[in-house]
């Protein structure tokens, strides 16, 4: 197996990381659950276009649009409580 073959395995567990920092009451985990979304988008991207993927390279474009949104809101909501 070549190494782009073997990336959808660490994006998944980077994908689970997010999801679980994200859920988290913690505001700084939060708002790193996002960027650590950003990175495993990046690297379904990857995979995706690896794969020749189409539907998934969209749909981690849409999702990556989201988490910047989420960061951005995660990062403008503890300013106003810090």
């Amino acid at each position: 197996m070549d190494f782009l073959n073997l990336i959808q395995w660490p994006a998944m567990v980077v994908t689970v990381v997010a999801s679980w920092l994200v859920a988290s009451t913690n505001e700084g985990k939060r708002n790193a659950g996002f960027w650590v979304f950003l990175l495993s988008n990046v690297m379904w991207v990857v995979w995706g276009y690896h794969s020749g993927a189409p539907a998934l390279i969209t749909l981690q474009a849409c999702l990556m649009a989201m988490n910047v949104r989420g960061a951005l809101k995660s990062r403008a909501d503890a300013k106003k409580t810090g």
